[in-house]
């Protein structure tokens, strides 16, 4: 899986891409983003008046011999971005074909890739926890530790030059679990050192709903997008008749009996559902776009996600 996750010629083509952070990072970092610090790059800011013990190599000469008064020049300082891309990996993001999850991890490690080759730095946090509510015997253990040396190789990762071990950790990320999003994303907050960019990679069908761990993110500084990533049987089932649905990630059960004439209003509910997502999201701030696993991720990444002013 780690070597199919992105084509060589959607590479070339993410390289001419970005990130669009939205504002200025305050990363202490040095990066390729422009910062409020001022420090010596090429990028001019601004002028200050000459106080005792400056460097005299910053004096503008031009602008004494117009005012016959010393000011220095200062220069915007470049700083890394922290890229935070949260990627549900709950039992749930398993289902359709392509599975939700690898639809999603393919579009992190675009986005990865994209924040790499801008030198930001990059952390990708699966969601739940490993271990959250499995039990399992030693087998599992041995599994689960190669499990969470992967996560943990995809943490605080910066440079195009560690793409490639980028690409192979997160290909051998596993989905699975039950899933608490408002949680998941409310502790992944508090543990993050620096807010930034942070996307939100998820099918958003928890029980509980969104807005508290959202909300989670924002209150902790953060510049959010997210990302619906929904299969295309979950918005046109092709099933009819008497059903016994299962809850993939609890167990639950339930019968109930779905007739074709009941299409349209489960089609209809589903939109109220993303529209009622949209609008908490545009009232907040957030970026907001959905997109289905079956979707091209060339048209997704080079197209529909510009327009969504996420990469430019």
């Amino acid at each position: 899986m780690s070597e199919s996750l992105l084509s060589a010629k959607l590479l070339r083509q993410l390289d001419q891409l970005e990130l669009r952070a939205g504002r200025r990072s305050k990363s202490s970092g040095r990066g390729e983003r422009r910062s409020k610090a001022r420090g010596q790059s090429v990028e001019f800011a601004d002028h200050r008046s000459y106080v005792a013990g400056d460097d005299v190599r910053r004096l503008d000469w031009n602008l004494y011999g117009r005012l016959d008064r010393l000011f220095i020049k200062l220069y915007e300082e470049e700083r890394e971005m922290p890229v935070q891309i949260f990627l549900d990996a709950s039992e749930s993001m398993t289902f359709g074909t392509p599975p939700k999850f690898d639809f999603s991890r393919r579009l992190a490690a675009a986005i990865g890739y994209v924040a790499l080759c801008g030198f930001d730095r990059v952390t990708v946090r699966l969601f739940p926890e490993l271990g959250s509510g499995s039990g399992g015997g030693a087998g599992e253990a041995v599994v689960g530790l190669g499990e969470a040396a992967y996560r943990s190789a995809l943490r605080g990762v910066q440079g195009k030059k560690l793409a490639t071990g980028f690409f192979q950790n997160l290909g051998r990320v596993r989905a699975g679990g039950a899933g608490d999003f408002n949680e998941s994303l409310r502790l992944c907050a508090l543990q993050t050192r620096q807010a930034g960019l942070a996307i939100v990679l998820s099918d958003l069908l928890d029980p509980k709903g969104y807005a508290a761990g959202l909300d989670a993110l924002l209150g902790r500084g953060f510049h959010v997008h997210v990302v619906q990533v929904l299969a295309r049987e979950e918005l046109e089932p092709g099933s009819f008749g008497d059903l016994r649905l299962v809850d993939s990630e609890t167990g639950g059960e339930q019968e109930v009996t779905f007739g074709r004439f009941r299409m349209k209003a489960y089609r209809q509910a589903v939109e109220n559902y993303t529209q009622k997502l949209r609008e908490f999201c545009r009232a907040r701030g957030i970026g907001f776009f959905r997109v289905t696993s079956d979707a091209s991720l060339e048209t997704v990444l080079l197209k529909d996600l510009r327009e969504a002013a996420l990469l430019a």
